[in-house]
C-alpha cells in the first residue's frame, strides 16, 4: 500500500474513534454538533498519523496509541477554531468550509474549542490499555506542549504580537517551533514513550519532530504565495494581506524552497539514526514537503 493509501486507512480509523468519544448523549447537543463538525471538516490527521505510524516503526500495534492520537487532534482543532475567531485571525472559511463561529456563532465556537480541550484530557486519562504512569506522562506531555509555558498557546501569542511587524528569521522559527512544531512533537514523543524508549531515543524524536514541524510551516508559507485556493479551501495570499512575517517574505521563494529541502533532508536523516523501520516514515515526510494543502 502506497502512503496515500495508509494514511487514509489511519485517518479513517482516527476518524471513527473521534466522532465515537465526541457524539455522546448530552444535555447540549447543539454544542456537541458545533465540536463534530469541526473534527468532522476534512483535515490531514497528520498528526496523530505521525504518532501512529512511529509507533508501528517501533514494533508495536498502532491501536496502542489511538487514545493518544484522538487527544492530540481534539487538541489540534480546538486551536483551529480559537484561531479562526474575529478575535484572532477573523477567517471565513476552513477547508472551504465556513468556520465554526460562521455557522453557531462566537460564543458556541469558544464553548466547542473548550470541550475539545477538556476532553482531550479525559480520552488521555481513561485509557485502560496503558500504566497509569505513562498516562500521567502523556498527560504531563501534552499540557505542556500545547500550553503557555513554550507550547502551541505560547507561539500563538507570539504570533500575535508578531502582527504587522517584520521579524527577522530567528524570531520567526522560534514562533513556528512553538506554534506548530510542538503539537507535532507531540506526536513523536507520546509514541516514544509508550514505545518506553531511553532518553537518547526521545531527543532524537524531538530533533526529527523539530525539523518536520518547520518544513510544515516552510510549506504553508510556499503555498499561501503560489497554491491552488480550490485544494487548500482557503484564499491564497491571506499571510500578505495580514502583513504577517513569513519564510516566503523573509527569504523569497525560492530561498524558502531550498530551506524546506535542507529540513527534509535533516528529518529524513535523523530518521535513519533511529532503531525503526522507517520506509513509512519517510514518505509521510517527503508528503509534507509535497502537499497541495
Amino acid at each position: 500500500m502506497d502512503i496515500h493509501g495508509y494514511m487514509a486507512q489511519l485517518k479513517e480509523e482516527i476518524d471513527q474513534q473521534l466522532i465515537a468519544v465526541i457524539a455522546c448523549p448530552t444535555e447540549t447537543p447543539l454544542l456537541v454538533e458545533a465540536m463534530c463538525y469541526s473534527v468532522e471538516n476534512g483535515g490531514k490527521r497528520l498528526r496523530p498519523i505521525l504518532l501512529l505510524m512511529m509507533l508501528e516503526a517501533f514494533g508495536y500495534h498502532c491501536q496502542k496509541g489511538m487514545h493518544a492520537a484522538v487527544a492530540l487532534e481534539m487538541i489540534h482543532t480546538y486551536s483551529l477554531i480559537h484561531d479562526d475567531l474575529p478575535a484572532m485571525d477573523d477567517d471565513d472559511l476552513r477547508r472551504g468550509q465556513p468556520t465554526n463561529h460562521k455557522v453557531y456563532g462566537e460564543a458556541v465556537a469558544i464553548l466547542a474549542g473548550d470541550g475539545l480541550l477538556t476532553e482531550a484530557f479525559h480520552v488521555l486519562a481513561k485509557d485502560k490499555g496503558l500504566p497509569v504512569e505513562t498516562r500521567l506522562e502523556l498527560i504531563q506531555l501534552l499540557s505542556a506542549t500545547a500550553g503557555a509555558q513554550k507550547g502551541m498557546i505560547t507561539g500563538q501569542a507570539l504570533d500575535i504580537q508578531a502582527e504587522g511587524k517584520k521579524v527577522n528569521l530567528m524570531a520567526l522559527k522560534h514562533i513556528h517551533e512553538l506554534k506548530t512544531g510542538r503539537l507535532i512533537e507531540f506526536a513523536c514523543l507520546a509514541a516514544g514513550m509508550i514505545a518506553k524508549q531511553p532518553p537518547e531515543i526521545m531527543s532524537k524524536l524531538s530533533q526529527f519532530a523539530k525539523r518536520l514541524g518547520l518544513a510544515f510551516q516552510i510549506q504553508d508559507d510556499i503555498l499561501d504565495v503560489e497554491g491552488d485556493a480550490e485544494k487548500m479551501g482557503k484564499p491564497v495570499g491571506s499571510d500578505a494581506s495580514k502583513r504577517k512575517s513569513t519564510y516566503v517574505s523573509l527569504l523569497g521563494l525560492a530561498a524558502a524552497k531550498q530551506m524546506l529541502a535542507d529540513e527534509i533532508e535533516a528529518a529524513l536523516s535523523l530518521l535513519d539514526d533511529l532503531p525503526i523501520k522507517s520506509d513509512r516514515l519517510k514518505a509521510l515526510t517527503h508528503y509534507v514537503a509535497k502537499r497541495a494543502h
